[in-house]
């Protein structure tokens, strides 16, 4: 992959134009903006070496995930460049409707905008005793010690798994997202992911053995009534249960340890913030613009469609650049700067249409809470670190934020 400070015509004569996928370079991880931003003024839709297009401009992935035509599948239901024959993709986010649609509806309630309120006293009780927890110490990792307990707490109770099942998870959860891309898979990648899948699998067929004994209110028991319903099959309940795990907590681990490490490099907002902690929802926001943990996503035209002059037809698959869209400036003033107090909210980070991410609400409403109790209760913060410790994930995901503190 070429550098992102390299001469244009350097980047000109490399197909992939400076993001070539199957280079995991660490440049690239640690600051992607950059180069996206140069692929955005200057090849903002192209044709990749295999085939497949990319968007990079804010208005082109705007209509491409809430106004064109699209799916993750052709239309002939094919999921181009994933070989699903060693195991078929039955996942929600691996559906178009109206199968997707039957899956969504059947998880939905769950996910509510007044559901998820109704959650807010408890998230506040979880972040306060997580926080109790290091208070003393003058030091906490911002990972371990909130930003993968809060979500992964929720979740599980959500779920009606029990709490203290959620160490195996940590890894297994990380692994597994990277199947939603395998072909830049390694193969040793590949079998890692494949068997992180499979743990989470087996785990699930025993849970759900056990509570069909015993059923409840919890998500898990309207999966399974969902089977004993016919609305799905014994496969889709126990992909659905390990699917909702790893979507429930794993990126929001990454919305509020991007955010926390955001707020630290800027200490401008992080003292706003303490000074007016009603900017907690757009200092989320920013967050989430700014360093949000999804770089991009995929979809399939399922319609023939124009962007920047360029026609690509149907069944054409489709990579949009959210980071890139992110830091367009012809959207937001200042794109490569921090603002809690910015007031576009042109914020692609939850996707949109058929697709938009079923647990939005949460996300926002269990970072809002982690980050605003974090800076209304602690004085003094000092990153332990300036390089940034990247975890397992497929996504733009901290392993480790280490930092200091004055209680």
């Amino acid at each position: 992959m070429a550098n992102s400070s390299a001469p244009a015509e350097d980047l000109v004569a490399d197909p992939w134009y400076g993001w070539n996928p199957y280079e995991n370079r660490a440049e690239r991880r640690d600051d992607p903006f950059p180069m996206l931003n140069e692929i955005r003024e200057k090849h903002p839709v192209h044709k990749t070496p295999e085939g497949y297009w990319r968007l990079f401009r804010h208005d082109d992935v705007t209509r491409l995930l809430r106004e064109v035509k699209v799916g993750v599948r052709t239309t002939e239901g094919v999921l181009l460049e994933m070989d699903e024959s060693d195991f078929p993709r039955r996942f929600m986010l691996h559906q178009d409707p109206p199968n997707h649609t039957r899956l969504r509806r059947l998880m939905s309630r769950a996910f509510t905008p007044p559901s998820i309120e109704r959650m807010r006293v408890h998230v506040q009780q979880l972040v306060d005793g997580l926080l109790d927890n290091v208070a003393d110490k003058g030091e906490l990792d911002v990972i371990a010690d909130l930003a993968r307990p809060l979500p992964s707490t929720v979740i599980c109770e959500m779920m009606g798994v029990p709490l203290e099942d959620r160490e195996p998870f940590t890894e297994w959860t990380a692994l597994t997202t990277h199947l939603l891309a395998p072909q830049f898979l390694s193969a040793n990648g590949k079998k890692r992911a494949l068997e992180a899948g499979l743990n989470l699998a087996t785990y699930f067929v025993n849970l759900i053995e056990q509570r069909k004994k015993n059923l409840g209110d919890d998500m898990l028991s309207v999966l399974i009534q969902g089977e004993q319903d016919d609305r799905l099959s014994q496969e889709e309940l126990i992909i659905h249960a390990s699917g909702l795990l790893v979507a429930g907590f794993e990126t929001t681990i990454g919305v509020i340890g991007n955010g926390v490490r955001a707020l630290l490099l800027h200490p401008e907002q992080l003292r706003k913030l303490k000074e007016r902690p009603a900017l907690i929802e757009r200092a989320v926001e920013e967050c989430l613009r700014y360093e949000g943990p999804i770089i991009g996503t995929r979809r399939c035209l399922h319609e023939d469609a124009e962007f920047q002059g360029v026609r690509i037809p149907k069944n054409t698959q489709v990579m949009v650049s959210i980071a890139a869209a992110h830091r367009d400036p012809r959207v937001f003033k200042n794109p490569d700067g921090f603002d809690i107090e910015r007031e576009t909210t042109a914020n692609l980070a939850f996707g949109g249409g058929a697709h938009f991410c079923l647990g939005a609400h949460l996300a926002r409403l269990e970072a809002q809470i982690a980050i605003g109790t974090l800076v209304r209760r602690f004085d003094g913060f000092e990153l332990m670190s300036d390089k940034a410790e990247w975890g397992q994930s497929l996504f733009r995901i901290l392993g480790k934020l280490p930092v200091k503190f004055r209680a």
